[in-house]
């Protein structure tokens, strides 16, 4: 089979197209005929061995599937030959084929196309459990999400207003401001000029926020965790800037804030049930036109090292997804 190889661990750069045999299918397992796939940070990380998991070369990044099923191994329950699924691989997804298990495997709704169903799993499975399980929102309160315009803002902002949350949008330029209004933020704040923190409690009458919803990392952890009312949850979702940042303790002290952690992967891994009610709660949300990915870009395969460039460089306004 075709896929997009990474031969061995670095720049994104080194990718190249090949062939790799196509993977043998185990019992239990599946065979999927890839037709899109998600791009998202965590492939540049894979990529450059910097990730929490780091597969043997040569394979192929993309941990955001969406295809059909074309093969099923024995006692594989629930699954069968022709039904559309997403899965969430870790890698493998830049590929024509991938082999996978059933506790990764969502059945596609019938209200997503392929492509948007390759955007949807990653970003909204991990705005759904950082916003309802680690946060635990409620209406009324007021979010503040970093990144806003890439793809896991996006789906925090559209998740915290089906919520019934006002929300704060923020990013590094004025066209990315005016996507994150247009995806439901109530404000929005520049936090490349200065009065960031200023601008911040004038929109929250001084109080400051209840969430913030952090996927960036770096620089504004400080500024943004100074930025939080009495009782504020923290969010630390992932570090796009390439920094992780320190974190000043005494200011969880002089908030009363938490500092809350999300690993999306592994609440799957160890509640699998309450990761399959999100998604119940999620595929309805998007039959109702209450969410949706905004897929800004697609790629062919051929091309996957431009579309992870458009990501790393942080010029992606929402989705990025490349067709198989």
């Amino acid at each position: 089979m075709r896929a997009m190889l990474c031969r061995a661990y670095g720049p994104v750069d080194d990718l190249a197209m090949g062939e790799l045999p196509s993977p043998s299918l185990a019992p239990g397992e599946v065979r999927l005929r890839v037709a899109a796939c998600g791009v998202n940070f965590p492939d540049v990380l894979i990529v450059q061995g910097k990730y929490q998991f780091k597969p043997e070369p040569p394979f192929a990044p993309g941990g955001e599937v969406s295809g059909t099923i074309v093969e099923v191994g024995a006692a594989v329950e629930g699954f069968r030959v022709g039904d559309p699924v997403i899965a969430t691989t870790l890698w493998g997804g830049f590929a024509e084929e991938v082999v996978t298990t059933p506790d990764r495997l969502l059945h596609r709704p019938e209200s997503m196309d392929e492509v948007t169903a390759a955007g949807f799993a990653l970003t909204y499975g991990t705005s759904y459990h950082a916003l309802v399980q680690r946060a635990a929102l409620a209406p009324g309160e007021t979010v503040l999400v970093l990144g806003a315009a890439g793809g896991v803002g996006v789906a925090a902002i559209q998740i915290a207003k089906a919520l019934g949350a006002r929300v704060i949008a923020a990013a590094g330029s004025a066209d990315k401001l005016a996507f994150a209004r247009e995806q439901g933020a109530d404000e929005t704040v520049n936090y490349s000029e200065d009065g960031y923190r200023d601008h911040l409690k004038e929109l929250t009458a001084g109080r400051g926020v209840d969430v913030v919803y952090d996927p960036v990392g770096g620089d504004l952890l400080d500024p943004s965790l100074r930025s939080m009312a009495w009782n504020g949850r923290y969010l630390v979702v992932g570090f796009a800037s390439g920094e992780i940042p320190r974190i000043p303790a005494n200011l969880t002290l002089l908030k009363g804030c938490s500092v809350v952690g999300v690993f999306w992967g592994q609440f799957r891994r160890n509640e699998p049930g309450l990761d399959a009610e999100n998604f119940r709660r999620l595929f309805a949300l998007h039959a109702e036109g209450r969410i949706s990915p905004v897929i800004s870009a697609t790629f062919s395969l051929e091309r996957a090292r431009e579309a992870l460039a458009v990501l790393s460089g942080r010029a992606a306004k929402g989705k990025v997804v490349l067709t198989v």
